[in-house]
């Protein structure tokens, strides 16, 4: 009987010490939450329309290019026909040619490698300006998230949608006991 008693008390620390130090874990799907938040669609359509107007001037630029192309083409064409028929017979055209071509050549160039550009251009600013815009709307996020959390006393909170932590009680932070272990 007495060793029934001392397992069963045992038995009850045991199950009451694991329910005071039970790590409680919630997580969000921020997929979700950005769909249905009003101030996260505003800012996705203000970037839809951002990113719309530059893809507008990509195609008015890929276009040049393509019009130069088919143009650098067919002179190409047409001086390979010339030297071929024999139209061209002296040296100095057929370098005035070589040159009228290496330039159409170096233009079309000159316009891929500025269209490329551009384009990078256009991608860091695209990130910057969502980056900007949707700072707002992630610190709401984030503070609501930290305070549901806390009255939920939630431990932990995760993004279904990547894995992130986004809420971590700073209690099970050990961040500097690891450091101060590397050291």
């Amino acid at each position: 009987m007495k060793y029934l008693i001392i397992v069963i008390a045992i038995v009850s620390s045991l199950g009451f010490g694991n329910a005071e130090a039970q790590i409680k874990i919630g997580f969000v799907d921020s997929e979700i939450i950005l769909k249905q938040l009003p101030e996260a669609q505003k800012v996705q359509s203000e970037l839809e329309g951002l990113q719309k107007l530059y893809l507008d001037t990509v195609q008015t630029k890929e276009n040049e290019i393509k019009t130069k192309a088919e143009a650098f083409k067919s002179s190409y064409d047409d001086a390979q026909k010339k030297v071929e028929s024999g139209i061209i017979k002296s040296d100095d055209e057929l370098k005035s040619l070589q040159g009228e071509i290496t330039d159409m050549q170096k233009d079309l160039q000159s316009l891929d490698e500025s269209l490329t550009q551009y384009k990078q251009y256009i991608q860091n600013v695209l990130i910057a300006r969502q980056s900007e815009l949707f700072k707002p709307v992630k610190d709401k996020i984030t503070k609501t998230i930290e305070e549901v959390a806390k009255s939920l006393k939630l431990n932990f909170v995760f993004d279904k949608a990547d894995g992130t932590l986004l809420y971590g009680d700073k209690e099970y932070d050990i961040t500097f006991k690891v450091l101060d272990k590397l050291k």
